[in-house]
Order: structure tokens, then C-alpha cells, then sequence
């Protein structure tokens, strides 16, 4: 990712890294390690608990400021030009319309919100400060899936039929003990955080069906319909294990699977079905293929295989040279809308029966006895768990998604949207 440039060089892209623990941390090694020397300028870092993060003693050695809020940072008469937020879900949207308004741009990792409101209105926000938002789903970014969109949205597979995922990966019990907000709905001043393997690590797959399907380079097709049947092991708000089952606003079948309390550790894989092909990823290969029904192939590559933080080397590279957005919130709305819908239609999280959950003590985890080959098989035949012959499994609500503004309920409450306009 560092640069041979001859000539003048511009002056370094200032940046200020919101959280720099758990994911920020990452982001903080990537921006601390790998930019050419004059690229960035990490002028700050904001965190309320610092002495958390593995590289606090650093900042402190370069004499890099950390502030307690971004609202801090700005006070103190600094300004950046990319805000990076990596903090706790229910502060995206804050965090980043701060950001925007104090004139930066913005790369916000995943997912954009908690509720489908939180998310328009960033959209609305950043429209109205010529800035731009960059919300971060690697896989977005990586040219495999690129090119894999070019050729659908080229029409090279004919119209899409049903596109499914699955994706199990186990944490063990410490896991929801990282964070306070792991595993919540809410979090204790009341905002919505909906934690879940749909909304934090697997998310990224369930916005791929999505994103994929897009009629732009930059767009993502829109749910209309979804199902779900939601499940949990650990003792936690909300759930650890989902199936759901997605029409998009024109008919195409999405199917989504994902556990933490599985016993092997498998994923991401999807197959994607339209009428003249099938494209696979994860199951047979590490790399997305197309086959089509004259048994032609074309592979793809990985999109595991682009630097894990390419978003951020893109996020530099366009506050330099403008062009445009491969995912940015338009693009990543209709994930939140269809978790909005995920919680809607289960609202009652079912609990997994106590003889199936068993305990592994070397590992520190539990698991879910026979969970996986259950989800597998409903992941191979397209049907979700009340469908097919299991006992434990209970059927969703569909929640129409068309009209759907305000989580939950779907409509905002009498002037609630008023309010928010103004």
C-alpha cells in the first residue's frame, strides 16, 4: 500500500481515529505501521477508556493527543480532514454527523447503524455537507467482488433466482464479556445497538446478498419482505444464532444463516443462483466461481485476499483524489432496514433447548448440539428451521419492509418524524 511517487509530494491526509480498541485497534496498527512516513497524520485519537487499547503507550511516546469525545477533539480548535470511527454501534451515527459537520469525511465501520432512522439520517446529513460517508464492509471494496458485480450488473448471468449465505463462527464465553454492549439490544442510556451475528461480525455477508444485487456499482438491492427465526445459547439480550429468509423489492429469494454457538467453525460460503449460471464461494473453494449451465467457468479470486483494511488505504486515497463511493450508506441502508426487519419478525428470541447446549472446556465455549448440520442442511435445501423437521425450531412473522421507516414499528410515532427534521 506505501507509494514510489517522484515529484512534489502532497501534503499528508490529517486523520482521527474514533475507539482505538477492539476493532480500532486494528485500525490504529494499520495507521500507525502502514502508511509511507508524510502519507497521514493520525493527528489524534478519541476513546473515553484509552489505557484499554494495546497501543496506548505508543500514542503517548509520538505525543499523539486522545481525547475522552470527538466533541473534545474539536473543541480544542483541531480539525480533521477523515474522521475513522470504529466505536460502538449506537455511536456511528453520531460520531459521524459530527464529523461531517465540523467538515470531514468519514469511514465508519460496520454496520451503519442500529435502526433504519439512525441510517437515513446520515444519508440525509452527509448530502447536506459535501462531504462523503465510506462505510466499512471490506468485502465491498475488494476486487473480486467488484468484478463480480460488473458482470451481473452487465447481465451476464441473466436475472438473479435465490442467492444464499451461511456462516458459523463459534466465540467462546469471554466473548460477550469484551465489550459492554455485546450481545445487548440496548445499551443502559437506552439506544438501540441490536448486537448480533447479523449486525457485527457476520454482517458483512447478509449486506453482500444485498449489495451484490445492486443496480449500481454503488447501490445495494432493497428488502421487501423478510422472515427470520432467531435463537440463543449464552445468556445475553439478544441472539446468537439466525435464519431468515428475503424477498428484495423485485422477487429475488435471499436466504441468510449464521451462529456463534456452533460446534465446527465454517464460513463465509454463499451460492448464488440466477438462470444462466451459479456462482459459488467457500464451500468447495476459497475463491468465488461461475458456472454456467454450459458448464463454462470464471474465477473471481477471493475477496479475502485484498488487505483487510483497503477500506482505509481507499478513505486516504479519496480525500486526496476524489472519485467515487463503492459503499456508502445508500449502499449499506438495506442491511439495517433488514435487520430492523430480523428483530420485527421474532421478537421473542427462542432458547435452545438445555440438553442440546453442551460445554467445551478446553476451548471456553458452549455449543449447540447437532445446530450446524440443522442450519447446513436448511442452508442446502433453501428452507429455514420450522420448515424442515425440527423439533426446537419455531416459525417468524413476515414484515413488510416496503414503507418501513422507524425501528420498531415501522412507522414513526405521531411527530416523531417531524421531530428528527428539524
Amino acid at each position: 500500500m506505501k507509494e514510489n511517487n517522484s515529484g512534489p509530494k502532497p501534503p499528508p491526509v490529517s486523520v482521527v481515529l474514533v475507539g482505538i480498541s477492539g476493532m480500532g485497534l486494528h485500525y490504529l496498527i494499520t495507521l500507525l505501521e502502514e502508511f509511507s512516513p508524510g502519507e497521514i497524520e493520525l493527528r489524534a485519537a478519541v476513546d473515553p477508556f484509552p489505557e484499554r487499547s494495546g497501543r496506548y503507550s505508543e500514542l503517548k511516546e509520538k505525543k499523539i493527543p486522545v481525547f475522552s469525545s470527538l466533541g473534545e477533539f474539536y473543541n480544542s480548535g483541531q480539525t480533521a480532514e477523515l474522521v475513522v470511527v470504529s466505536s460502538p454501534t449506537q455511536h456511528h451515527v453520531p460520531q459521524s454527523c459530527e464529523a461531517l459537520g465540523n467538515g470531514g469525511h468519514v469511514l465508519c465501520e460496520k454496520p451503519i447503524s442500529a435502526t433504519i432512522q439512525e441510517a437515513d439520517r446520515l444519508i440525509q446529513v452527509k448530502e447536506e455537507s459535501n462531504r462523503w460517508v465510506m462505510i466499512g464492509y471490506q468485502w465491498s471494496y475488494s476486487k473480486a467482488i467488484q468484478c463480480l458485480k460488473s458482470d451481473i450488473l452487465k447481465g451476464m448471468f441473466g436475472k438473479p433466482v435465490r442467492l444464499k449465505t451461511l456462516c458459523f463462527w463459534p466465540r467462546a464465553e469471554d466473548y460477550y464479556g469484551e465489550s459492554s454492549w455485546l450481545g445487548r439490544q440496548k445499551d443502559e442510556e437506552g439506544r438501540w445497538i441490536l448486537d448480533s451475528p447479523a449486525n457485527n461480525a457476520a454482517s458483512h455477508f447478509l449486506h453482500n446478498l444485498f449489495y451484490c444485487l445492486g443496480d449500481h456499482a454503488d447501490t445495494s438491492a432493497q428488502p421487501a419482505v423478510v422472515t427470520a427465526e432467531l435463537y440463543r445459547a449464552y445468556p445475553i439480550e439478544n441472539f446468537d444464532s439466525v435464519a431468515c429468509r428475503i424477498f428484495t423489492r423485485e422477487g429475488t429469494e435471499l436466504l441468510y444463516y449464521a451462529s456463534h454457538v456452533t460446534r465446527p467453525d465454517q464460513g463465509p460460503i454463499f451460492s448464488f443462483e440466477f438462470e444462466q449460471a451459479t456462482i459459488s464461494f467457500g464451500e468447495l473453494t476459497d475463491e468465488i466461481v461461475a458456472v454456467s449451465r454450459q458448464k463454462k467457468e470464471k474465477n473471481y479470486g477471493s475477496p479475502e485476499a485484498a488487505h483487510y483494511f483497503l477500506k482505509l488505504f481507499d478513505a486516504v486515497a479519496c480525500v486526496r483524489e476524489p472519485k467515487p463511493i463503492v459503499c456508502g450508506p445508500e449502499a449499506a441502508r438495506s442491511q439495517t432496514l433488514c435487520v430492523n426487519g430480523i428483530q420485527e419478525s421474532f421478537p421473542e428470541i427462542v432458547e435452545f433447548p438445555g440438553s442440546m447446549v453442551q460445554k467445551d472446556k478446553k476451548e471456553g465455549r458452549i455449543w449447540v448440539d447437532g445446530l450446524a448440520e440443522a442450519f447446513y442442511e436448511c442452508y442446502s435445501k433453501g428452507i429455514l428451521p420450522s420448515e424442515g423437521n425440527i423439533p426446537w425450531a419455531r416459525a417468524g412473522i413476515p414484515v413488510d419492509l416496503r414503507d418501513y421507516r422507524y425501528f420498531p414499528g415501522g412507522a414513526s410515532p405521531a411527530g416523531q418524524a417531524d421531530k428528527q427534521e428539524e
